[in-house]
């Protein structure tokens, strides 16, 4: 059973599965048929993790389907919200009667190389510096569970997606804004680690 971790809470059902090398990932009976094109010239991997989700999904809604809106997942039937993340082996899919944002990211020293593109001056603030990396991906990666919920092609990850402060020892209830001129939206979130990986959900 590829089943991982289950993070469901009140609101939402979120599960973790793992790839294992006896995994079943039949083309043909997990991919929507409209989505066959899609995945032509996937490499072999990104299919896996595609795949993956899909068995997800059969475990919990067999009759539904992911289909897509430019690159938004969503489910057809159109009558729950869903986030879709993956990481090789990881994959991990939430299902809500409300938004729901997740993400998965691998800790990697070669962030600190790219916060200029997503780190407010307010958020560097409150980072510990001899933990720099790990609070570096968990900003970037609850940045991109809000974008999940709430994205834009015209905003930036640095300017309208703003996390305040918080602490790794209790990484609960973490609160985050999305903003411009006209939108202001507070959100929750909460980061869970495993083996390499924060996983951050938005819900």
């Amino acid at each position: 059973m590829p089943l991982y971790r289950d993070f469901s809470d009140d609101q939402a059902t979120i599960l973790l599965w793992k790839y294992g090398e006896e995994e079943d990932l039949d083309v043909e009976f997990l991919l929507e048929e409209e989505n066959f094109d899609k995945i032509k010239d996937y490499h072999p991997t990104k299919l896996k993790e595609t795949l993956l989700v899909r068995k997800i999904l059969k475990s919990v809604l067999p009759n539904h389907k992911i289909l897509y809106e430019g690159r938004q997942p969503y489910l057809s039937p159109n009558d729950y919200e869903i986030s879709v993340t993956h990481s090789f082996p990881f994959a991990a899919l939430a299902i809500s009667k409300n938004k729901v944002g997740i993400d998965l990211e691998p800790f990697n020293q070669k962030i600190t190389r790219i916060q200029h593109k997503f780190l407010q001056d307010e958020e560097s603030g409150f980072i510990e510096k001899d933990k720099e990396v790990a609070y570096l991906t968990v900003i970037w990666s609850l940045k991109e569970s809000l974008y999940k919920i709430h994205h834009s092609n015209y905003w930036s990850l640095k300017k309208h997606y703003e996390v305040k402060p918080f602490s790794l020892d209790f990484p609960f209830n973490i609160r985050c804004r999305v903003h411009d001129e006209h939108v202001s939206d507070l959100y929750r979130a909460r980061v869970e680690f495993f083996e390499n990986y924060c996983f951050t959900i938005v819900d």
